[in-house]
C-alpha cells in the first residue's frame, strides 16, 4: 500500500496536540498552540494552570482569526504519581568540565545548558536522564498548579479533561470523577489514559480498568476517549516506538468499552505505516515528536524577541512541518 492509498484510509481522524502535563514555557506554548492549531489539530491538551491555559488560548486565537480554526481545549490531571508530572534536575557544579553533554544535545525544548535544566522548559520527558554516562540527573514529581481541581476547572473552564490513571487506582479515580462532577463545569469530552508500560499487568486487566471507568464516569453524560498509553514520551525516538503503540491498539480494540480509541505514547510520523487497513483507531495524539519538528524555529524567533506567528516565513515553515505529521490522519 502507497502512501496516498493510506492517506485517502485514515484522513478525517482525530488528532490531539499534547504540550505537557508539566510544560510551563508559556511562550513556546502559545507559539506550539498558534502552529498546531492552524495546522488543523481537533484539540490541545496542556498543564492543568491557569497562566499555561491563557497563553494556550492566545495561540489558538490567533489561528481562529488568521485561519478559522478552533480546536478545544484539555487539561491534563492524575488521579496519582504518574509519569507525565515530573522534571528533570542536576547539580552542573559536579559535572565533570570534559563532558560531551549528551543531556543537552538529546534535549528536544532545549531546556538544559551549563547551568543545569531550565524547570519551565523542562516538560519530564526522561531522556536526558538515561543519556548521562555518570547518572547524574534525576527526575522529581511536578504537579504544576498548587490550587484545587475544583478551583482550576473554575478558572480555566476546559472543553475536556484527560485524567491519567493507572490500573489499580479506581478508588483514587472515582474521587477525581467525583470533583470533576460537583464543579459544575460542561465538559465536552472526558479522555482515560492508561497502558501496559509502567506495570506487569495483561491486556485482560487495562480493559478491566477501562470498563471499570465507563462505569464511573457513566454520570458524565459526555464523550469518552479511550487513550492507550503505548511507550510513554517517547514519540521522537524511533519507529519502534510506533509500532508499540499500533500493538498495543490491535490488542486492545476489541475489548474496551464504547467511546472513541486513542493512540498516544510513542505515536511519530511512522505510526500510520504499521497500521492494517481494516483496523484504524479513531485518532491519534502526538506530543515530543510534534514539539521536536517545530521547536528550532521557535526558538529561533524567540531570539529576535518575537511570536512565531509574528514572523510570517518562520509561521510557514512550522506550519509545513506541523503538516507532515498531521496529514496522514486528516483530509
Amino acid at each position: 500500500m502507497n502512501t496516498t492509498q493510506q492517506n485517502k484510509i485514515i484522513s478525517n481522524k482525530w488528532v490531539k496536540l499534547i504540550c505537557g502535563a508539566s510544560n510551563e514555557d508559556t511562550g513556546s506554548i502559545e507559539d506550539i498552540c498558534a502552529i498546531y492549531s492552524a495546522a488543523g489539530v481537533d484539540y490541545i491538551d496542556i498543564a492543568a494552570d491557569p497562566s499555561v491555559a491563557e497563553a494556550a488560548r492566545k495561540g489558538i486565537n490567533w489561528s481562529k482569526k488568521t485561519y478559522g480554526k478552533n480546536p478545544g481545549l484539555m487539561i491534563s490531571i492524575s488521579d496519582g504519581k504518574d509519569i507525565h508530572f515530573r522534571k528533570a534536575k542536576f547539580d552542573p557544579k559536579i559535572c565533570p568540565p570534559n563532558c560531551k553533554r549528551p543531556c543537552e544535545n538529546i534535549c528536544p525544548t532545549f531546556a538544559i545548558s551549563e547551568y543545569g535544566v531550565s524547570k519551565n522548559k523542562c516538560y519530564g520527558c526522561g531522556r536526558c536522564i538515561s543519556s548521562c554516562p555518570l547518572n547524574l540527573i534525576t527526575e522529581y514529581e511536578y504537579q504544576l498548579s498548587q490550587e484545587s481541581l475544583k478551583d482550576i476547572l473554575l478558572k480555566i473552564k476546559p472543553d475536556a479533561v484527560e485524567i491519567h490513571t493507572e490500573i489499580n487506582r479506581k478508588d483514587a479515580f472515582q474521587k477525581i470523577s467525583k470533583i470533576i462532577k460537583d464543579s459544575g463545569v460542561k465538559l465536552k469530552k472526558i479522555s482515560v489514559s492508561c497502558g501496559l508500560a509502567q506495570s506487569n499487568a495483561q491486556p485482560k486487566d487495562l480493559a478491566k480498568a477501562f470498563w471499570e471507568r465507563y462505569e464511573i464516569l457513566s454520570e458524565h453524560n459526555v464523550q469518552l476517549i479511550w487513550q492507550l498509553d503505548g511507550r510513554p514520551m517517547s514519540g521522537d525516538i524511533a519507529a519502534t516506538t510506533a509500532k508499540a503503540a499500533v500493538k498495543l491498539w490491535e490488542r486492545m480494540q476489541p475489548i474496551l468499552p464504547p467511546g472513541l480509541i486513542q493512540l498516544a505514547g510513542g505515536t511519530n510520523g511512522n505510526t500510520y505505516k504499521f497500521l492494517k487497513k481494516d483496523k484504524i483507531p479513531d485518532g491519534i495524539a502526538f506530543g515530543s515528536v510534534a514539539r521536536k519538528l517545530v521547536q528550532p524555529l521557535i526558538e529561533e524567533t524567540f531570539k529576535t524577541n518575537q511570536k512565531i506567528y509574528e514572523n510570517p516565513e518562520k509561521m510557514a515553515q512550522a506550519i509545513e512541518k506541523a503538516k507532515t505529521l498531521l496529514d496522514p490522519w486528516k483530509s
